[in-house]
């Protein structure tokens, strides 16, 4: 059937995505048991511990309304551990520790309310578990962040190295006498500077002969972790790359030097990429071009042998004996838990995020490309041409094309399945999904080009990767879109406001004013913008200068902004203010604002409402009628 582009009707519909999509994350055993969470759209983004029992029946460890999720670092991550047969979690509620046994109510372990706990491991020896503690005072001054210790007794919390901004990812070693941890400072993030330490235990509990054995200025070493023989291993991008590494005769000692990324930047707790088979080798992923890989790294001779697997994403690797358990996806598969029998290659899906049985014929498969930008430099990204096996493209016309940016903006985008993206090309859009320069996944030069270029070579990629395809006569250089969130929000935002290459564009909760998320952030990334911008207020000129809403008077390109009205990293009142703006000038715009929201959406029926509104919104700015139905809202400056 021939219809125009974004009239395209298509079994991947918002209530699609929303009703059967579930965020995966862990997969530990525990004897015969085996854990995992689930972040549920349908429960409000409520995060459940699941174990399968050895019958083969899951359950919930956590019931409704216990949400294991924790706010330290504000993104959280690794909020809940395995000891034996119970399970250790933060409630995100009172951010307080619980632990929970299959077929028993959680019960309260700590009482801290101005306390918050993340990536808690047990020391074994002193019955207590080891984690990262943030502690909130009172007035405005940052919360101190510390590695400090639970005991599983008395629930109280015991202070066992400070002194640092930022701390993560505590490892013991299997005899329990030596443990390892990582740190950072301001203004550096995890992937600017950070270090790894390592100390003994006393037989008190207390550390003793603390030492820096890695990172330093402008390396960026992470996930340490302890061989079943004892020995400290970590990641570091000594070479410009995440490469493996090995402690020993008092010196680290790279394993595997590959211009490929074996580590991953550390906004969360937990974050996992290779970890220890039954012979002390090393089962890991790496990326290169965003693109990961399953591999056994022979520890003695350093040799790296590539694992077959259908997977073109993977993430969260955990290994026990012979088995290894990661979430794994590719272009045409949801993500999963996967557990691979290391030994016969053979895998079977332990949990999938969705599902839904959709016909191939609507996915469109992307393309890896790389594109000449601006200073003479290249830029990447993945082009999703539309498809639906159920509709021609009218004669001589090209589709819309949206240009997609990840947050971060220090992350990335990859080739998993994403039924967000196939909801824009089975409708008849083009997707560029880029990896602007900034990007993870293309070694720490790469990474390092957005520094001070935040606003500028971000957008110039975006510009030009979009002007590349419409040369090539791939998309109409006339229908032009680009949206993003948040830190994509701000590359979208100042797209729109300093260039004039898009027709349209979608903010989700972006950044219109780079000085308020300077004054206004949380810790974590609250001197984030001296590598980003310069800093503040040292540089308050490039921070006015680069803010959107500082430069209302050139933005002149339809816009809608979705926005949550909880938001504290991000206040409406940015999206307000440039709404008010546009309509002032006449430009035609929409204003979506959430109750209940935070920085990101998480509840089902925003979700879907915010899909089918953008589509509502493209559709009347680009002169093509949705095939949904869809409740429409106005549209200010735009005839009916």
């Amino acid at each position: 059937m021939q219809a125009p582009f974004g009239s395209w009707s298509s079994p991947i519909t918002a209530d699609l995505i929303v009703a059967g999509s579930i965020g995966l994350g862990g997969g530990r055993h525990a004897g015969d048991l085996f854990f995992w969470q689930e972040a549920r759209p349908r429960e409000g983004g409520r995060v459940a511990i699941v174990c399968r029992k050895a019958d083969g029946e899951t359950v919930d460890i956590t019931p409704a309304p216990f949400n294991a999720r924790t706010r330290v670092h504000e993104y959280g991550g690794a909020a809940w551990t395995v000891v034996g047969e119970t399970v250790y979690f933060v409630n995100f509620a009172d951010q307080q520790l619980y632990a929970a046994n299959v077929g028993g109510a959680p019960r309260q372990v700590t009482h801290e309310p101005t306390r918050r706990f993340a990536n808690a491991v047990h020391d074994v020896r002193h019955n207590r578990l080891v984690c990262v503690v943030e502690s909130h005072g009172e007035g405005e001054s940052e919360p101190e962040n510390y590695l400090g210790a639970i005991d599983l007794d008395s629930g109280e919390v015991e202070t066992l190295a400070s002194g640092h901004d930022f701390f993560s990812s505590p490892s013991l070693s299997p005899d329990g006498a030596s443990i390892a941890w990582m740190t950072w400072d301001h203004p550096d993030m995890p992937w600017d500077s950070t270090q790894i330490w390592l100390a003994r235990i006393g037989d008190s509990g207390a550390l003793e002969g603390i030492e820096s054995v890695a990172g330093g200025s402008d390396i960026a070493a992470q996930q340490p972790r302890f061989s079943p023989a004892g020995e400290l291993w970590y990641i570091s991008d000594d070479t410009g790359w995440w490469n493996l590494y090995r402690y020993r005769h008092n010196r680290g000692e790279i394993a595997c030097e590959r211009e490929a990324e074996f580590g991953v930047p550390h906004w969360q707790f937990g974050m996992s990429t290779y970890d220890f088979d039954a012979d002390g080798n090393i089962i890991c992923i790496y990326s290169e071009h965003n693109e990961s890989q399953l591999a056994r790294l022979d520890v003695a001779s350093g040799t790296l042998t590539d694992i077959k697997t259908p997977f073109e994403s993977i993430s969260g690797l955990s290994v026990a004996g012979n088995r290894a358990r990661f979430i794994g996806a590719s272009a045409t598969m949801f993500p999963s838990l996967i557990e691979l029998d290391l030994t016969t290659g053979d895998y079977g899906i332990a949990r999938q995020s969705s599902d839904l049985s959709i016909d191939v014929g609507y996915f469109s498969v992307p393309e890896s490309i790389t594109f000449s930008t601006a200073d003479g430099d290249v830029a990447h990204g993945f082009f999703y041409p539309p498809a639906n096996k159920d509709f021609e493209p009218v004669p001589g016309e090209k589709p819309p094309l949206i240009v997609m940016l990840h947050g971060g903006p220090t992350s990335a985008s990859s080739r998993m399945l994403s039924l967000s993206d196939q909801f824009w090309t089975s409708r008849g859009f083009a997707v560029l999904d880029l990896n602007y320069r900034g990007s993870t996944g293309y070694g720490r030069d790469y990474r390092n080009k957005l520094r001070h270029a935040w606003g500028v070579a971000d957008v110039d990629d975006a510009v030009y990767g979009a002007s590349d395809l419409a040369n090539r006569g791939l998309v109409d250089a006339e229908r032009l879109a680009i949206r993003g969130g948040s830190a994509g929000g701000y590359t979208t935002l100042a797209a729109l406001t300093f260039r004039d290459t898009f027709r349209a564009g979608a903010s989700h909760f972006g950044i219109g004013d780079l000085e308020a998320l300077a004054r206004d952030t949380h810790k974590f990334e609250s001197r984030y913008l001296d590598s980003m911008i310069g800093r503040y207020p040292e540089e308050i000129a490039r921070y006015k200068a680069r803010s959107p809403i500082n430069h209302v008077e050139h933005l002149r390109c339809p816009t809608i902004f979705f926005q949550g009205l909880e938001d504290k990293v991000v206040p409406p009142n940015q999206a307000e203010a440039m709404v008010e703006a546009l309509d002032a000038k006449g430009i035609p715009c929409a204003y979506v604002p959430f109750e209940g929201e935070q920085h990101g959406f998480r509840r089902a029926e925003n979700i879907k409402r915010a899909l089918e509104l953008e589509l509502f919104f493209y559709g009347r700015v680009f002169g093509f009628e949705p095939a949904d139905e869809i409740e429409p809202i106005p549209i200010r400056n735009l005839s009916p």
